[in-house]
């Protein structure tokens, strides 16, 4: 399975940070943003990584995570995204590096606590279609939220004003390789892009569509007030593992 980090956008909700800077680029307490997805594939067994940027400081990733050497990997890809088309119009850029192959998707400023390690072998074993992480929150109208009924997602609303559930669809998606025919047949939303919310409920049709539980925290870091959460999420999680064990 190969893995993409989703790093295009303008980061506008964070203006003045990303005035200067890609919003990927800004840290997150000792890190870059853009270092906490490549490691999450890294943990779940993924070499082969694709990272798709945009905007004037595309250079900058190059100069930053060079041929991947810090994660361990030998090499990483890289692509550009024109425009701001939105997460599939993205992630149809990856097309070429797929090659057929199945897909583990990270949008670029998820951070996440735990291991995907399970959920990717998981996919790995499926025959085909698609499989999303969810993670229940108290604010799951900034999310696209899943409806569950049984062991089976009926749908997935974007951002709802009245949520169906407290489940929140993660930016960890992964897919077959009939992903990139489902995004051709998109159109735009009403905010002019092509919506990856689209592409699941496409497979959510097919009846294709599996899903896992994120153990852990989850965030993404978008807002000013998400970015500072992360920041302090990481640095709890930092500081409690390097806490000495209780004596008896």
């Amino acid at each position: 399975m190969k893995g993409v980090v989703l790093a295009g956008g303008t980061g506008s909700r964070l203006h003045p940070l990303t005035k200067i800077t890609n919003k990927h680029l800004l840290p997150i307490y000792d890190k870059p943003m853009i270092y906490y997805p490549i490691e999450t594939l890294v943990d779940a067994g993924i070499r082969d990584i694709l990272v798709v940027t945009g905007g004037k400081n595309a250079g900058d990733f190059l100069r930053l995570l060079a041929n991947g050497k810090a994660f361990g990997l030998s090499h990483l890809d890289y692509t550009y995204q024109e425009g701001e088309g939105g997460i599939a119009d993205a992630l149809a850029l990856a097309e070429h590096f797929a090659d057929g192959k199945k897909l583990c998707v990270m949008l670029g400023d998820n951070i996440v606590e735990g291991s995907i390690r399970q959920a990717v072998e998981e996919f790995r074993r499926q025959e085909h279609g698609a499989k999303i992480l969810l993670r229940e929150v108290h604010d799951a109208e900034r999310f696209g939220v899943a409806e569950i009924v049984g062991n089976r997602i009926v749908g997935i609303e974007e951002k709802p004003k009245h949520p169906k559930s407290n489940y929140a669809v993660t930016g960890i998606y992964m897919y077959d390789h009939t992903v990139f025919d489902k995004v051709r047949t998109l159109v735009p939303s009403a905010r002019g892009e092509l919506e990856i919310t689209d592409v699941n409920n496409a497979y959510i049709r097919e009846e294709t569509m599996t899903f896992s539980f994120l153990e852990g925290w989850w965030t993404d870091a978008g807002t000013f007030d998400s970015l500072l959460r992360a920041a302090n999420l990481v640095e709890k999680t930092r500081r409690r593992s390097c806490e000495p064990a209780g004596r008896d």
